[in-house]
């Protein structure tokens, strides 16, 4: 699956403040919009299917199933705060890929020791949803680590999102142009849906975790993986012609 903003959402071809993406018109609030997304009644079988639970003889699950659970996760011990070869593949599954000059100095250049530093202290296991408003921040080591990926030849804010989302795939999202068209075009994403996730008694984070239940997902599936996986079928399903 193709598929913060931690953002706020990803940077636009100018000055961002957190992951900043072209403005569009604005829909209503984020939270309202998810919640209806989330209600249409294919979003079981969605995500069932996407991760190939309960397939019918010869039919695939989509290769985006493996994204957040390739080689043990992108949080496992030892390499959490380090980009490795499993995570290029990895994102390879939602139909992105690393330039190779980027690639090479993530895993063995300077870009590859200063995204270490930041993601020490981007904490581990932690949902979005339970977060403090500082972990996504413009001014968080996060952020920080999105700005430096997208500053690189090759790397959009597409593609860094998903290199963040697997090394924090509880904290940060999976974003990409379909979600984005699906969610009005908003001009930032993170802590918009940092909010979104807390407002009402937690209300959205729970209809991501009854989804989770009914589709009998695996646990290292996150809540907002849920959420991206079914916000981007439904819109993809509904045939919208969405802009980059």
């Amino acid at each position: 699956m193709t598929a913060p903003t931690a953002p706020t959402a990803p940077t636009a071809p100018t000055a961002p403040t957190v992951p900043t993406v072209p403005t569009g018109p604005q829909g209503p609030p984020l939270a309202a919009r998810l919640h209806a997304l989330l209600a249409r009644g294919g979003a079981v079988a969605d995500l069932r299917r996407y991760y190939g639970i309960g397939l019918p003889p010869g039919a695939a699950p989509y290769t985006g199933g493996r994204f957040e659970r390739l080689a043990g996760g992108g949080e496992r011990p030892g390499s959490a705060d380090r980009f490795t070869a499993d995570d290029l593949i990895a994102v390879q599954t939602l139909s992105v890929t690393v330039p190779a000059r980027v690639a090479l100095d993530l895993l063995e250049g300077p870009l590859g020791e200063d995204l270490h530093a930041l993601l020490r202290a981007v904490p581990v296991g932690l949902d979005l949803a339970d977060a403090d408003p500082g972990h996504v921040a413009d001014d968080s080591p996060a952020a920080r680590a999105w700005h430096l990926l997208v500053s690189r030849p090759g790397v959009g804010w597409v593609l860094a999102g998903k290199l963040l989302a697997r090394k924090r795939p509880r904290l940060l999202p999976v974003y990409d142009r379909v979600v984005r068209c699906a969610l009005g075009r908003p001009d930032r994403f993170w802590s918009p849906l940092h909010a979104a996730l807390r407002a009402d008694g937690g209300a959205l984070a729970h209809r991501l975790a009854e989804l989770h239940a009914a589709a009998d997902l695996p646990a290292a599936v996150s809540a907002l993986r849920v959420c991206d996986v079914v916000v981007w079928t439904g819109h993809r399903a509904d045939g919208h012609p969405c802009p980059s």
